[in-house]
């Protein structure tokens, strides 16, 4: 996976505006935080596994996959238990 296939998965399903990814790492603004690690792999001068952004990109995403699993798959209705 590169970062243009992680860029259209956020383009398709947009992370909420604020994410806790780290104790020590709140995101206030995940949108400007994706366009920063977008810029920033752009303008890196070398292999894009050696870029601080990439690293930044990659573990996002994970972290956006492991707290919304459902993301991409079909929508089901949840049905309340009596």
């Amino acid at each position: 996976m590169n970062y243009e296939d992680i860029k259209r998965h956020f383009e398709a399903f947009p992370p909420p505006l604020e994410v806790e990814w780290k104790p020590w790492a709140k995101i206030t603004d995940t949108q400007l935080f994706l366009k920063s690690c977008y810029i920033g792999i752009r303008n890196f001068n070398g292999p894009v596994e050696r870029c601080p952004a990439w690293w930044h990109l990659k573990d996002f995403y994970l972290h956006i996959k492991r707290i919304m699993p459902s993301q991409g798959s079909s929508e089901k209705e949840t049905v309340p238990q009596e």
